[in-house]
């Protein structure tokens, strides 16, 4: 090939090449649908999780109306959680063996979204009899929680158990909110803008712990383009 011809044609070449690459990009997008998650109502998820009186229900749950009491003895309900995407989980003070562990991944969670002002997080303690104010207080500070980011909470136990099996579907055993009931989970439940569910992750595991990151990022994502 005569040199000079070649000299000439390098910057058509390159253009020609990027160009292509270009192309290649615009189709892959085009083509490729950007993920979204599931919502999830009772009759999608294990009816071992459900309590039987919702359990029929295929579509339009919202997590119900709370009313709570934090670790500042501040009253917590639905209003303080408007319009945000949030983590919840289920809890004990007293608790040695997964609630450190569930707890410490929370935190991970507020460390990385702590910047973040569409991120909340609320833990709802299953021996509310047991957590006091002052208790979850001491609790929170040694945790390192935030409290404009991440609610501790306790209250009426049969309002939170009605809570864990009606709303959030965290727990596989039944029961009533009564003095013998008690519920342990391992569960972290996400939850969009609209009070609906959108994913169920183990507190305990690293690795759901960074799914759960990646799935709040692509739920951000999903309100960025409506």
């Amino acid at each position: 090939m005569n040199l000079k011809f070649f000299k000439k044609s390098v910057p058509t070449l390159i253009i020609m090449a990027v160009f292509s690459v270009g192309m290649i990009f615009a189709i892959y997008t085009l083509l490729t649908p950007e993920k979204k998650l599931p919502v999830f109502n009772p009759a999608d998820v294990n009816p071992k999780l459900v309590d039987e009186s919702v359990v029929h229900i295929r579509r339009n749950h919202k997590v119900a109306d709370f009313k709570l009491i934090n670790q500042n003895g501040e009253i917590i309900t639905q209003e303080d959680y408007k319009d945000k995407i949030y983590v919840t989980d289920f809890f004990f003070t007293r608790c040695m063996t997964i609630c450190p562990v569930m707890t410490n991944n929370m935190g991970k969670l507020q460390e990385v979204f702590k910047n973040d002002d569409d991120i909340k997080f609320l833990s709802l303690s299953v021996t509310p009899e047991m957590d006091s104010i002052p208790i979850l207080k001491e609790y929170a500070i040694n945790k390192g929680v935030i409290d404009a980011k991440w609610n501790i909470t306790t209250g009426d136990k049969k309002h939170i158990y009605e809570l864990a099996r009606k709303s959030y579907f965290a727990v596989l055993d039944e029961g009533d909110g009564g003095l013998q009931d008690f519920i342990h989970t391992e569960n972290f439940i996400l939850v969009d803008k609209k009070r609906q569910i959108r994913g169920f992750y183990d507190g305990t595991d690293s690795k759901d712990i960074e799914r759960l990151t990646a799935d709040i990022k692509i739920l951000q994502n999903e309100y960025k383009h409506k």
